[in-house]
């Protein structure tokens, strides 16, 4: 989309003749259906629940306030779908279900809890999807959340039918923002835990493909998912990103945040294993030039500032190779993460890139970033200057660590 492509009469321009037929094609319904696949989120699998094998589910009971929804995936700055399939149209492709609403929105407010019948599906089913979450209703634009816990009585309805249910029990997660779902995080009896976002019209069969396993997740959390506890001590309008100690100020982000969290940035599970192995790493030692005369040279500095310094084009090579464990092909993102010294008010840790690569079962590929010392190594100091961080820096990519020690 470049500017300029919707100026004028549309009619008379490259694509004002483009309609359904063009947009709908076998292709690009596959395309949002793979979109939706790849956005999914495995963030629980105890004892490898997932997936299911739809040979051995002869009942499959289908529950909760999202379970039949269309419109609600597409969420808002939307434009009209070719068609929509629901997450119980997806899942009834696959095997046999009986669907329960559970409630009959995602409110889930006052006697709208069905949970009689909700227990029932599930207690004569040999597996339980429980589809909950939000919708425009609950977040969107110029309408904040007050809360972090599910909406209504989701939580009870999710607890409840977990007691009662014959066979594993699923959770999936439809919304935007993040939920304090530790209590099914916690809970035994709820194997698996599925966050989909909002995933577009072919959510549903997204959703099946993950469930029954002929998709491999590789979805990561693309926020930091708080406890209620951050929602009830932390005012909405305090956005300073880096903790207080002396109140108690938790901090935001990944970068910064040093409280209890549910699930992690980048958080997200796979049917498979990967392994990292370092090829290439840079040398433990990396001087930053200076100007002639520079104060740094004479006396020790914490940081240098760029204004200073002559490093425009200095940079680090990183090599991975990544392998797949196991026997399921799959997709994984590789982070690589920095942990700067502690100056400065230094984050914890900074994102400083990722690639995807798409392995076979026993695969291995490989991975490469290239580290700006200047952009990459350097911090905001207290007056909002950027500044080359001195000192040892660890670059991190799972438990894979290598430092190496910024000087002048």
């Amino acid at each position: 989309m470049r500017l300029g492509f919707f100026d004028g009469d549309p009619r008379s321009l490259p694509y004002g003749a483009l309609g359904p037929k063009d947009v709908c094609t076998a292709d690009n319904q596959e395309l949002a259906r793979e979109t939706a696949r790849q956005g999914i989120v495995l963030l629980k699998n105890d004892k490898d629940t997932l997936p299911l094998d739809p040979k051995s589910i002869k009942s499959l009971a289908v529950i909760g306030p999202n379970a039949n929804v269309t419109k609600t995936m597409i969420g808002n700055y939307e434009g009209n779908p070719c068609k929509y399939t629901s997450p119980l149209q997806g899942l009834s492709a696959c095997v046999s279900t009986v669907y329960q609403v559970g409630c009959q929105d995602v409110g889930c407010a006052g006697n709208s809890l069905q949970l009689d019948a909700a227990k029932k599906a599930a207690a004569g089913a040999d597996a339980t999807v429980l589809i909950v979450g939000a919708d425009q209703s609950i977040e969107r634009e110029s309408f904040d959340r007050v809360s972090l816990l599910l909406p209504g009585q989701q939580t009870q309805l999710i607890t409840e039918v977990a007691k009662a249910a014959k066979g594993p029990v699923i959770v999936v997660i439809m919304s935007g923002g993040p939920f304090d779902i530790m209590f099914a995080k916690n809970n035994v009896l709820i194997p698996s835990i599925l966050w989909v976002g909002y995933p577009g019209e072919a959510g549903g069969g997204a959703i099946a493909d993950v469930i029954f396993g002929s998709f491999n997740p590789s979805g990561r959390l693309p926020v930091t998912w708080y406890p209620q506890s951050f929602a009830d001590n932390v005012s909405m309008t305090d956005m300073r990103m880096r903790p207080d100690p002396s109140t108690g100020y938790p901090g935001r982000t990944y970068r910064f945040y040093t409280g209890e969290t549910v699930y992690e940035f980048g958080d997200g599970l796979s049917y498979t294993n990967f392994e990292h192995r370092l090829v290439q790493a840079p040398a433990r030692t990396v001087s930053v030039p200076l100007e002639e005369g520079h104060e740094c040279y004479s006396r020790e500095c914490e940081s240098v500032d760029l204004a200073g310094s002559r490093c425009g084009n200095s940079s680090l090579d990183v090599h991975l190779s990544v392998r797949n464990t196991g026997s399921v092909a799959g997709g994984h993102t590789v982070f690589l993460f920095v942990t700067p010294p502690s100056v400065h008010n230094a984050p914890k840790k900074h994102l400083l890139g990722f690639e995807k690569v798409f392995l076979g079962g026993s695969g291995e590929g490989r991975v490469a970033f290239s580290v700006d010392v200047c952009r990459d190594l350097s911090v905001v100091d207290e007056l909002g200057n950027r500044k080359v961080a001195l000192g040892t820096h660890t670059l991190h990519v799972g438990s894979l660590k290598h430092s190496l020690n910024v000087g002048v």
